[in-house]
């Protein structure tokens, strides 16, 4: 295979990268709270080896550093909602029991009567321990993310108790990456590890959610150029093996 075919097979693998990360992100463009993360782009390098030594190939280079800039608020009047501020994120446990951390703020109490996201992780408190709600009381979150609860079907205005704190953490100073489940951890923590919370006081604003902070037409232009790309990858194997054919076509007859 010559080097025009074997680049443009090598780009058409490295870049498998990309297309999953932005089938990732087109599929979540209507979950609450997900945020961008994978960027791939690729570059030249040499390769080493016999008969490569003025050879050059494309190499994908990414990273997954979660993007926490915010998606659109949308006010939703459920007093379970939260939408994080800033660059706050929620405290939740891991299917595997770990700590992990995630930017989901649609709340609801379980069957068990453990407070939980959406997506069924618990939500934790500044205890590191699942939040339980005693059964027929109504929650209130406050902005510091205090957990009220009262006895609605008591009559008469009742005083609220505190059962909990959530467990809340500014990451602008902290990297965060993805988690095989999906979840956040620090980058330079091992998996599970909590970390320290940033300048910014930590905070939520209450009965709202965030939507996904995935534009719908970057996502859709990303799309377009990567279809080009291959297109044009393809197109240049198919040429180098019609050159291979017209070479060895010219060869027999002049033999």
């Amino acid at each position: 295979m010559d080097r025009l075919a074997f680049n443009a097979s090598a780009a058409i693998t490295e870049m498998r990268l990309a297309r999953q990360a932005l089938a990732n992100e087109m599929a979540n463009m209507t979950t609450t709270g997900f945020k961008r993360s994978y960027d791939v782009s690729l570059k030249a390098f040499r390769a080493e080896g016999e008969g490569f030594d003025s050879n050059y190939q494309p190499q994908a280079m990414h990273m997954d550093f979660i993007k926490l800039a915010p998606g659109p608020l949308m006010a939703t009047g459920r007093d379970l909602d939260i939408l994080m501020n800033d660059q706050t994120v929620l405290g939740v446990q891991a299917p595997n029991g770990e700590l992990g951390f995630t930017r989901r703020g649609d709340l609801q109490v379980n069957v068990n009567g453990v407070l939980q996201t959406g997506n069924g992780h618990p939500v934790l408190g500044d205890n590191q321990s699942p939040i339980a709600v005693p059964p027929g009381f109504k929650v209130t979150i406050t902005q510091e993310g205090g957990i009220f609860i009262h006895d609605p079907n008591l009559p008469g205005v009742q005083p609220q108790t505190q059962i909990g704190q959530l467990l809340l953490r500014d990451a602008s100073k902290t990297p965060l990456t993805r988690r095989e489940d999906g979840l956040f951890k620090a980058h330079d923590k091992p998996t599970g590890a909590d970390f320290a919370s940033g300048p910014i006081r930590a905070s939520v604003t209450t009965q709202a959610l965030e939507g996904s902070n995935v534009s719908p037409t970057e996502a859709m232009v990303k799309l377009i150029e990567q279809s080009r790309m291959f297109e044009q990858q393809v197109r240049m194997v198919k040429a180098s093996h019609e050159n291979d054919q017209s070479g060895s076509s010219m060869l027999k007859l002049a033999n």
